[in-house]
């Protein structure tokens, strides 16, 4: 969960000002959360808690009223009856990382991912995008190598994982939906040598930069065993208190064996 908290801390730096190259510094005094970060905590909250999804982001969301949501989930965000507006766009796939490290088998994973994305994205697009990034994040903390998370993904999903960066990257361009984001981020994390690496693969595509990073960032934790202790340090210091005592309780009960 770290993982995908720095993800989005480090691209956001490019998410407006895109990027087609992996030499980039990591962190700098731009770098900031966005609502990639206070979704996920939401998300990791609702798990430690047991609340219901959509209450946990109703109540953390609107806390941080500056984090950059899109204009759809604004308004859902401070409606007094709030509906799912069938979106396909990313944000179901860029705060569903702590399902994958929270729940012990494939079936449940599916099914809590889908659960996290209905409460807003309803879209066939935005649950299929919620769900595969939660499964490659459980298949890669359950050791499975990465050959088994290409060809999973593509089964079930039917996402083209059969690319890499240097193909991707010339030809991408910002896109907000699930369809064209989830799967470049997961080849950005396939295509990795380190967690680092993934990170600097997601933003190198000059696209939606935080979220891509985010994605590619929870699953590369689970993956390569951790996040660095120098960038999980980084993280604590851009997060808000609230936001790091969630965060912290969730990695120590959920991935003390990533």
């Amino acid at each position: 969960m770290i993982g995908a908290i720095a993800g989005d801390i480090i691209g956001s730096v490019y998410e407006h000002n895109q990027i087609k190259a992996k030499d980039f510094p990591l962190f700098d005094s731009r770098c900031r959360f966005t609502d990639d970060t206070v979704l996920t905590v939401a998300i990791a909250d609702s798990i430690l808690s047991g609340k219901p999804y959509a209450d946990t982001i109703r109540i953390i969301g609107r806390r941080y009223p500056d984090a950059g949501y899109g204009g759809s989930f604004k308004q859902w965000l401070y409606s007094d009856e709030p509906s799912p507006y069938n979106s396909w766009g990313n944000g179901s796939a860029m705060r569903v990382s702590p399902v994958g490290f929270a729940f012990p088998t494939q079936d449940e994973v599916l099914y809590q991912a889908k659960k996290t994305a209905l409460v807003t994205h309803n879209h066939p697009e935005g649950i299929k995008g919620a769900q595969a990034t939660a499964l490659a994040v459980f298949l890669a903390r359950t050791q499975h190598d990465k050959a088994t998370i290409r060809s999973q993904i593509n089964m079930l999903f039917d996402y083209d994982l059969n690319r890499s960066i240097d193909e991707i990257r010339p030809f991408y361009s910002f896109d907000v939906s699930c369809q064209r984001t989830v799967p470049e981020a997961i080849i950005a994390f396939l295509d990795s040598e380190s967690y680092e690496d993934a990170i600097r693969n997601a933003v190198s595509l000059g696209g939606d930069s935080d979220t891509l990073a985010c994605i590619a960032g929870g699953i590369a934790e689970a993956f390569y065993g951790g996040v660095p202790v120098a960038i999980s340090a980084k993280v604590e210091k851009f997060l808000t208190p609230e936001l790091w005592r969630i965060t912290k309780s969730f990695s120590a009960k959920y991935l003390s064996g990533t």
